[in-house]
């Protein structure tokens, strides 16, 4: 039964439900006789499980972007990067309220993000306002909004920069642009690292002139397990850092993925340098004190992460991974080159080296798109022009 209270001059009910209200409903009426006749109508609606309309956009009329974030991370499949950004829209923008994200609101939001002092780059744009579009289709799945997806009407190329931004921002502002790293790994780089990672010397090159001293890494036989895995497989460093030992199939020359960037099961295959290379590896975790006194604690392939679940602890282990990484391939005399150009790397010798189709190839490397593997498509050119007659 509802209850009612008689505030000032105007009556106000508190309708609640279990199974068919998420949260109290409350309404005012400015007569007891006009408030009892409705609610009795309502409830016996809900009684027989029919929740009307605009009781739905009642009970959700104050939701904000930050509560609606929490339900939709607590109840659905969410990526890793979309919780990522998720996180960046709650800080910036969670006290608004959902109800507010009319187009006219989201067209000021993206340019929020042009101009001030954040000034994104269009792909970061088009990262937060896929993230909150996703969670705005999951609310409205939930009937916890109503409508069509103001952020699903954004025009094709809202993300890029125009005329009108630069006048906002100044003649002499940065016009941000989408860059594609195309970074390959040179002939002449390959062996520098390995040299580097093998315990090999850092030159170092103060006022003009050379010097030479070695390297401290630790774990670095992980470190080189790290590298010959992304460059045989393609898996993204999170991928790899996070893999437990059970997850490595030498029988069947797999690797499987529980969850992906994508959010995705994936099973990656090993090519025979990984499977030698995991094969040593392993060998050497079983020895007494394991590898650089790193012996698969906790079920772990790598050292890095103890398998403290959380998004923050996991990027904080990824971040440390990567700061490593540099420090080698700026001792390699590499410096433009950067951990995720492995992926890059290694799907372009997918191309090369195999006879693989653009779904094959996808299915290694997790792309969902195929239009994202039509940038290797050149590493071809010359397996086309045999073709020809």
């Amino acid at each position: 039964m509802a209850t009612k209270r008689l505030r000032g001059s105007t009556w106000t009910y508190v309708v609640k439900r279990s199974g068919l209200l998420d949260r109290p409903v409350y309404l005012s009426f400015p007569s007891e006789e006009e408030g009892d006749a409705y609610v009795a109508r309502l409830e016996r609606l809900l009684d027989d499980g029919i929740v009307p309309p605009e009781l739905v956009e009642q009970q959700y009329a104050g939701l904000t972007i930050s509560e609606a974030v929490r339900e939709y991370l607590h109840a659905a499949p969410v990526s890793v990067t979309d919780r990522s950004n998720l996180g960046v829209v709650m800080e910036r923008i969670g006290t608004v309220k959902i109800s507010a994200l009319t187009y006219t609101w989201v067209e000021s939001w993206v340019a929020t993000m042009k101009r001030g002092n954040l000034n994104l780059s269009p792909s970061a744009i088009r990262h937060y306002v896929g993230a909150v579009a996703r969670m705005w289709d999951w609310c409205r799945r939930s009937n916890m909004v109503a409508g069509e997806n103001p952020l699903r009407l954004l025009p094709r190329g809202y993300a890029k920069y125009g005329e009108h931004d630069q006048d906002a921002l100044g003649k002499d502002a940065e016009m941000r642009e989408d860059i594609s790293r195309d970074v390959r790994l040179a002939p002449e780089w390959e062996p520098r690292i390995r040299d580097v990672l093998a315990g090999g010397f850092r030159r170092v090159m103060p006022s003009g002139k050379a010097s030479e001293r070695v390297m401290s890494l630790a774990f670095r036989e992980s470190l080189l397990m790290l590298f010959d895995l992304a460059l045989e497989t393609a898996m993204r460093m999170r991928e790899m850092v996070t893999l437990d030992i059970e997850q490595v199939d030498l029988d069947r020359r797999t690797v499987f993925l529980l969850k992906t960037k994508n959010g995705d099961k994936r099973q990656v295959p090993l090519s025979s340098v990984a499977l030698d290379r995991m094969r040593a590896y392993l060998a050497c975790l079983e020895q007494e004190g394991g590898i650089d006194g790193f012996a698969a604690k906790n079920g772990k392939l790598f050292p890095w992460w103890d398998g403290r679940p959380g998004l923050v602890n996991i990027n904080r282990v990824i971040a440390k991974v990567s700061r490593q990484y540099a420090r080698i391939f700026d001792a390699a005399e590499c410096p433009e080159f950067t951990f995720h150009d492995t992926r890059h790397e290694a799907t372009c010798r997918l191309y090369e080296r195999t006879k693989l189709s653009d779904l094959q190839i996808a299915k290694i490397t997790g792309h969902k798109d195929l239009r994202m593997l039509m940038r290797y498509a050149n590493l071809r050119g010359s397996d086309l022009a045999e073709s020809l007659w």
